[in-house]
């Protein structure tokens, strides 16, 4: 089975959209399961996973609704505030729906580069577990010193690093991003997403040679067991195609096993996800 690991829905309201800038003006607009079908149609991909896109239980809502509407949808990765003093009763209500299968939060965007080691936050995460839930890490480079020490606290959660930790490509910023994705990729119970790197890299110019030593550090330190195809659709129209971006992917594993190609572009993602 061939499974997007990684996209978006979103119904655009400039103020809940205000990241999406002008650069990126293209995707000002709603993005539905009817327009990712035809994508998924076309690129001879089975299904997907919704994730989050805005920080409310809102969100995880609607796409718990897109889901039971539209079966390609194979699961929800949703949002609850971990450093709530509710968390468990949040997640209680989430326990007996079988799509929602994950939760993120936006690290990315929070001021505090050790949001992540923050005893509330450190304290809802604690409850993952017990309910089998995943939890996908979306972070900057400047982060993976936290994010290293973070995924330490718990060894048996099921992590999934999104975008490969979103390296500064079209900047060659390469060194401190490797170091510390080697180190993070000793733990096994963490995997990675081979998805958003042409939005990381220059939206008009990029090239998949500018891409190649990233998915190299990527695949040599996690292997083909744990690395995820996402396409991070509709987020990566800024720099090109669903086509292109599944292309980058498909071409560099070439020569890859067939059992390897199948792991990366599916199976890793129904076994991490439990789909």
């Amino acid at each position: 089975m061939t499974i997007d690991a990684h996209q978006h829905f979103w119904q655009y309201e400039p103020q809940k959209h205000a990241w999406i800038d002008d650069d990126m003006a293209v995707i000002r607009r709603d993005f539905m399961p009817r327009d990712l079908f035809t994508e998924l149609k076309v690129n001879e991909i089975d299904g997907c996973v919704a994730v989050q896109a805005d920080q409310t239980i809102e969100e995880t809502n609607f796409l718990i609704d897109l889901a039971s509407e539209n079966d390609f949808i194979k699961g929800v990765v949703g949002w609850v505030d971990f450093r709530a003093s509710t968390i468990e009763k949040d997640l209680e209500k989430f326990c007996n729906n079988t799509i929602v299968k994950g939760f993120r939060h936006v690290v990315q965007g929070e001021p505090d580069p050790n949001f992540l080691l923050r005893k509330p936050f450190l304290n809802g995460i604690k409850q993952l577990e017990q309910y089998g839930y995943t939890y996908d890490i979306l972070i900057f480079p400047h982060q993976l010193g936290a994010t290293l020490e973070f995924v330490k606290q718990f060894p048996n959660q099921k992590f999934v690093i999104d975008h490969i930790a979103k390296p500064y490509i079209k900047d060659g910023f390469y060194d401190g991003w490797a170091t510390l994705m080697k180190e993070i990729a000793s733990h096994e119970n963490v995997y990675c997403k081979l998805s958003g790197m042409i939005t990381e890299a220059d939206y008009n110019n990029w090239k998949p040679v500018d891409i190649k030593k990233y998915l190299d550090l990527v695949l040599a330190s996690f292997g083909a067991d744990r690395c995820l195809f996402g396409s991070d659709w509709p987020v990566c129209l800024v720099a090109g195609s669903y086509a292109q971006v599944k292309e980058l992917i498909t071409k560099y594993i070439t020569d890859f096993s067939t059992d390897e190609k199948a792991k990366i572009m599916g199976n890793n993602a129904v076994e991490f996800y439990n789909l």
